[in-house]
């Protein structure tokens, strides 16, 4: 099984400029961009309210990074006042560098916890190696991060996933799942506990690693899960790149459908009421059984006569 490497740099995916003045523009740009798009979608789904106390999962990857740095901005000019603390989970996973995010959490001047729970040794042995480990070890995860949230006051839970993260699992649960659903900005955990809010539902994978690179966040790569190339959610990735590649705009097209549900020009009797469209009068409509059972209207009467 792979283990943790040390920290890697992000690559740059703009050729370095060789005038400075001309990168920083193009940083303080891209930054903008990014307040823009999470405060819009802050706004647009109501994720943060008067007195929040939000907690920002923090991976120690790229999206969480971009995620906690935009929201401090943010925080310093928002319309309300909010909380923020940085929570991450400590999965004991070999070679982890423990000292990472405790030094930049410390560094940048927010409130921060590590939780330490050993979900790595669970997960190695209940699942056969070379199997896809991410459904249990996200189940754990998620159950540690609810609990401190819990005993913490926290009111809202942030993630870090992107605009390429939510059109991904639309065609997850499409092509695995045979049902048009997705991963919303903002739910309601089962249980009814807790809100989680996802503030990057509008932001471009391609922005955060161009920002992550500018930023130098002191990137943590998972080798538990994340490196398991035989993940459906790599292959729908893979077929969105392709997608993009031969037309470009198309990702962009496909988040704004998924914000744009017409059910009445869908199949889901449980959305739109298709049983009193063009109905001429009020008497009860036989079921299926009926149907097929040939028992039904005119049918019924020929087939007694």
């Amino acid at each position: 099984m792979a283990t943790m490497s040390a920290v890697i740099p992000l690559p740059d995916p703009i050729p370095r400029a060789r005038d400075p003045r001309v990168a920083e523009r193009e940083h303080h740009k891209l930054g903008k961009r990014l307040r823009r798009q999470v405060g819009q979608a802050i706004a647009d789904f109501g994720m943060i309210e008067t007195g929040d106390k939000v907690m920002v999962c923090l991976s120690g990857g790229k999206d969480s990074y971009t995620l906690l740095d935009v929201l401090m901005q943010l925080q310093k000019k928002a319309p309300v006042p909010f909380e923020l603390v940085a929570v991450n989970l400590d999965q004991k996973q070999p070679d982890f560098p423990e000292h990472i995010l405790p030094e930049y959490l410390a560094g940048i001047g927010v409130p921060f916890h590590i939780i330490e729970q050993d979900t790595y040794s669970v997960v190695s042995r209940v699942i056969p190696e070379g199997k896809t480990m991410c459904s249990l070890c996200s189940r754990m995860r998620r159950g540690a991060l609810y609990n401190w949230a819990e005993a913490n006051g926290i009111t809202k839970i942030a993630l870090g996933h992107h605009r390429d993260d939510m059109v991904a699992t639309f065609f997850m649960n499409l092509f695995h799942h045979a049902r048009i659903s997705g991963m919303p900005p903002k739910l309601r955990s089962d249980d009814g506990k807790h809100v989680v809010i996802r503030p990057l539902a509008y932001v471009r994978e391609a922005d955060i690693i161009e920002y992550a690179a500018a930023r130098q966040f002191p990137i943590i790569p998972c080798n538990l899960c994340g490196s398991q190339e035989n993940l459906q959610r790599k292959q729908v990735g893979r077929m969105l790149q392709q997608w993009e590649k031969e037309q470009s705009g198309r990702i962009e097209q496909i988040a704004r459908a998924m914000g744009d549900i017409r059910p009445s020009q869908m199949a889901d009797p449980n959305l739109f009421d298709f049983m009193a469209l063009g109905r001429r009068d009020s008497a009860p409509l036989p079921d299926a059984h009926a149907w097929l059972a040939g028992g039904a209207g005119a049918g019924t009467e020929t087939a007694n006569a």
